[in-house]
């Protein structure tokens, strides 16, 4: 889902297959965007999978993770900047710690058939082959 923070910015959902970018918005939140479109917030639902790299070695040594690193989607409890990352090893950060300029690539909607019409509207099963992906 998109941060409480985006949502006086254009948005639109994330689509199954696509690469993005973490991004900061002229409000000072991180959110992600598609490459070359920088004014639209990419919505994401909770469990959905992504492939991160360029992840930042600070980042890598502070929760031990790698460059690239295979994260499911969520949200932490708060009024701001709810949106996050939890790695394979149980660690969760948000994207406004994770920062700018980390790519993500979705390879995993959860099941919209039990997320419910309010979180289905935010997956789109619109598959990207991944020769279409871009390597940064």
């Amino acid at each position: 889902m998109c941060d409480y923070s985006l949502e006086a910015f254009q948005s639109r959902p994330a689509r199954t297959g696509e690469e993005y970018i973490s991004n900061r918005f002229p409000s000072g939140s991180i959110g992600f965007i598609s490459p070359g479109n920088r004014s639209v917030a990419i919505c994401m639902a909770c469990d959905m999978e992504l492939e991160l790299s360029h992840i930042p070695s600070a980042t890598q040594a502070q929760i031990g993770v790698s460059e690239s690193e295979r994260v499911t989607f969520t949200q932490v409890d708060g009024p701001f900047n709810r949106d996050a990352v939890r790695f394979a090893n149980g660690k969760v950060m948000t994207l406004q710690a994770l920062g700018a300029g980390v790519t993500a690539w979705l390879a995993a909607a959860p099941d919209n058939a039990k997320l419910g019409p309010a979180v289905a509207e935010f997956v789109h099963e619109d598959v990207v082959e991944p020769a279409d992906r871009h390597l940064w």
